[in-house]
């Protein structure tokens, strides 16, 4: 269940709060100052989506609110994911308060969000949106800042689900599909890499590491993400505008985080596909 609350504050952009369920077990303090800063600067309503249909319905319901995150990369990357689904990603900019640990935050520190929750809260309310690219597969997910694919993945994906600490986490690989699959990580190098149609790896030659990462900074419109193999004799490195990965079963992290295995993915880039509210230079 969700619950929702309007404080009697106003102010010129309304905003949707989303409270990862674990940012209050992480730092309840920092979670109750961010409230206090954002009711109080804006006409707020508050909602603790607990499963991706609640989330889903919250954020179409949400009129001319502007949605804002309250939690970690994950609990961001879930609501760009939802919007995405629901064709209402360039719709609003997003804001972000991060909480948990520094290692679940790696995505929102690159984007520039501010740390403290008083400066984050601060830049939902008086900052500027930037235009993002975003990374999206064809599985339906979506990546802020890019895809790492090492050859022992799968192995690695192996008992690690019932250790993550977000309830959205978990819901995310049941999305997916996550589960030990043994044959899988035996072969989880021998992999097929193609960038724009270009061939970069194949199956006979063992990948030790696939990185592909989005440039940093504002979206110039161009639309293209940096890849980077590499192989026991060899390193690759190209730009493209989407890659495409074959195995027999490999897994992958998205912004740090686990999904698959699975036995194809392509990834495409969504030049300037998202809004992020960021302090104003």
């Amino acid at each position: 269940m969700s619950s929702l609350s309007t404080p009697a504050t106003g102010g010129p952009e309304p905003l949707l709060l989303l409270l990862d369920p674990v940012a209050r077990q992480a730092d309840g303090e920092s979670v109750r100052i961010a409230k206090d800063v954002l009711c109080g600067g804006a006409d707020v309503k508050v909602a603790y989506p607990e499963s991706p249909s609640e989330l889903d319905r919250v954020l179409s319901h949400r009129g001319r609110r502007r949605p804002v995150v309250i939690g970690s990369d994950l609990a961001l990357q879930r609501v760009l994911q939802a919007l995405h689904r629901q064709r209402e990603l360039g719709a609003d900019p997003v804001g972000m308060v991060p909480v948990g640990r520094p290692e679940e935050l790696v995505a929102a520190r690159a984007l520039g969000v501010p740390g403290a929750p008083v400066p984050a809260a601060r830049a939902v309310l008086s900052g500027a949106p930037r235009k993002l690219d975003l990374l999206v597969d064809d599985g339906g997910g979506v990546a802020l800042g890019g895809v790492r694919i090492s050859g022992s993945g799968a192995r690695r994906l192996v008992g690690r689900p019932g250790g993550w600490r977000s309830l959205w986490a978990k819901l995310a690989a049941a999305e997916q599909g996550n589960a030990p699959v043994s044959e899988a990580a035996e072969h989880s190098s021998r992999i097929r890499v193609e960038a724009d149609g270009r061939l970069l790896a194949d199956v006979h030659r063992p990948v030790r590491l696939v990185q592909v990462t989005l440039p940093s900074g504002e979206s110039d419109g161009t639309g293209v993400m940096e890849i980077v193999v590499h192989a026991p004799d060899a390193l690759v490195r190209t730009r493209a505008a989407s890659v495409s990965v074959v195995g027999r079963g490999f897994g992958y992290e998205a912004d740090g985080h686990p999904v698959g295995p699975v036995r194809a993915r392509t990834w495409t880039v969504h030049p300037g596909a998202w809004g992020l509210l960021l302090p104003a230079a």
